[in-house]
């Protein structure tokens, strides 16, 4: 294999070598001589952590101690079986990155599932980062073609023009106590999918009691279905810099510390909106259930700004004093527009313990009904059909 250089900017003080949080990492530049084929290393103890330039093959049903960061680079897969357990050391620091290029099969099952979690023996939210997917699919934060952003946690590269970019497997996968924060702006979720494309598979994923973000989506186009947020302390279901994949039941459940349910934005405000021609986020979300702790309590549901539009079908809230909250402007953040346009719209809804459906904040003129149709219609997902054997409550 000719050798590749990939460029990672880190962003945490020896993320690759200890789990410190301090952010003055110069760049690191790695020669990545090997990858792909021949099945893979295999550990010699359980104990996993580092750049890996090979593929890593874990052994099926065993218990492994992640104690720093795992960066599989270019060329490289990591193999994931049902029933591994992947206990991670307790820092920001400490997270499991799939870099462009690389390829993670992690295929769990409904009885036996992968878990990642943290190794405090009282674990608590944030303890550790989470998992890390970055493809090469489309973001708007750059001019487009192959240009790429970097992540927030690791300064790893995402982003290009391969719509149907394949970074793997993840199926019946939990992350637990997740979501340990850098610094103030740099923050790990649950899951964070940076340009993954829809080449990839997620079914069945949950993200328990994080404390950032559940699943985020910085831009990128990859479906994910059977998705479990429970005890999320920031918003459950986060996208931005131009999604535009297919989210199928969905299923967010508010413990006493949490943000919104969903938080969606058309594109990122800290870099801009830089696609040409310009898009926005636009996913098609089918069969969603938010769950909070009543009106009385609660702020908003669902929360739509800087001008992201989206597909909604079959929506069921419970206990919050608004659903959706529309935010922007008739400038830069033109969330309205996409309601006028039929590119944000909510077809079939049932709230309960809800005091206001719609509340517009967005410059732009438009009725309920524009937004909302199909009143008492709606069931959300069937969570319960589906997630036996492999979530936490």
């Amino acid at each position: 294999m000719n050798t590749k250089v990939l460029l990672l900017s880190l962003a945490l003080t020896a993320s690759i070598f200890t789990s410190c949080e301090s952010d003055d990492t110069a760049p690191i530049i790695i020669e990545n001589e090997q990858g792909g084929g021949g099945g893979g290393d295999t550990p010699t103890d359980t104990n996993i952590g580092g750049l890996q330039n090979t593929d890593l093959t874990l052994a099926a049903a065993t218990e492994y101690t992640l104690t720093e960061a795992l960066i599989m680079t270019e060329g490289t897969t990591l193999t994931i079986p049902a029933g591994v357990v992947i206990r991670a050391n307790q820092g920001a620091g400490v997270y499991i990155a799939i870099a462009q290029g690389a390829t993670i099969l992690a295929e769990g099952t409904s009885t036996s599932p992968i878990v990642l979690t943290s190794n405090v023996p009282t674990p608590s939210a944030g303890d550790w980062g989470g998992l890390i997917v970055l493809g090469k699919a489309p973001i708007n934060s750059v001019a487009g073609g192959d240009a790429t952003s970097t992540s927030e946690i690791g300064g790893l590269p995402y982003g290009g023009s391969e719509v149907s970019d394949n970074s793997g497997i993840i199926k019946y996968v939990r992350v637990e106590y997740s979501g340990g924060a850098a610094d103030a702006s740099s923050e790990n979720n649950g899951f964070s999918f940076y340009g993954v494309g829809n080449g990839t598979t997620v079914e069945f994923i949950q993200a328990f009691e994080g404390k950032d973000d559940g699943i985020e989506f910085f831009g990128g186009t990859v479906n994910a279905s059977n998705i479990s947020v429970v005890g999320a302390q920031d918003d459950s279901v986060d996208w931005t810099e131009g999604f535009t994949g297919t989210l199928t039941d969905v299923y967010i459940e508010h413990r006493v510390q949490h943000d919104k349910g969903i938080e969606a934005d058309g594109f990122n405000s800290d870099i801009g909106n830089n696609s040409n021609p310009v898009f926005w986020s636009k996913p098609t979300v089918n069969n969603l259930t938010i769950i909070g702790r009543g009106s009385a309590t609660e702020n908003e549901a669902v929360r739509l700004r800087e001008g992201t539009q989206g597909i909604f079908t079959n929506v069921s809230i419970q206990g919050f004093e608004e659903a959706f909250d529309l935010d922007g402007n008739t400038g830069e953040s033109p969330t309205g527009q996409g309601v006028i346009d039929g590119n944000l719209t909510v077809t079939d809804y049932n709230f309960s313990d809800v005091l206001v459906n719609m509340k517009n904040d967005t410059e732009f003129t438009f009725t309920e009904g524009d937004f909302l149709t199909g009143s008492n219609t709606a069931t959300g997902t069937d969570y319960s059909s589906w997630n036996t054997g492999w979530t936490r409550n």
